[in-house]
């Protein structure tokens, strides 16, 4: 398995963490809690979402995306700094996956293929296993 490939994994286990949780938000509406308690729930909404896309940017550039195309897909506007944010990631994450790390990500790829089974909407992907079809990329 490649760095990218794990890299994926981990934005796709992220995502459906985010998708549950904002699912969660809206079944509290209704419920008496303090302004500080909703502020926090969607603070973590949006750490968890910061999160997703740190990940996704380490999976593009693992994969050789330019940085200028990166820098611009975030509403950045210089190339240098962007990389420099990302470069002490890019360095632990690009170092080649053990046969454990792997076999840790792999386990739980059916699980998340059955998440998004279980949660697809008409307009979503038409993919039986959108993530363990990573695994036949490379």
């Amino acid at each position: 398995m490649t760095p990218e490939i794990l890299a994926r994994i981990t934005a796709a286990r992220a995502a459906r963490d985010l998708s549950d949780l904002a699912r969660q938000a809206v079944g509290t509406t209704a419920e008496n809690t303090s302004p500080a308690e909703r502020i926090q729930k969607a603070r973590r909404l949006r750490q968890m979402a910061n999160e997703i896309v740190r990940v996704t940017v380490l999976a593009e550039a693992l994969a050789g995306a330019d940085w200028a195309e990166v820098t611009k897909a975030l509403g950045r506007r210089d190339p240098g700094t962007v990389e420099g944010e990302y470069a002490d990631d890019l360095a632990e994450w690009g170092t080649p996956v053990g046969e454990t790390e792997a076999d840790e990500a792999a386990a739980g790829i059916e699980a998340l293929d059955a998440w998004y089974a279980r949660h697809r909407q008409d307009d979503d992907p038409d993919l039986e296993k959108p993530v363990a079809d990573l695994l036949n990329r490379h």
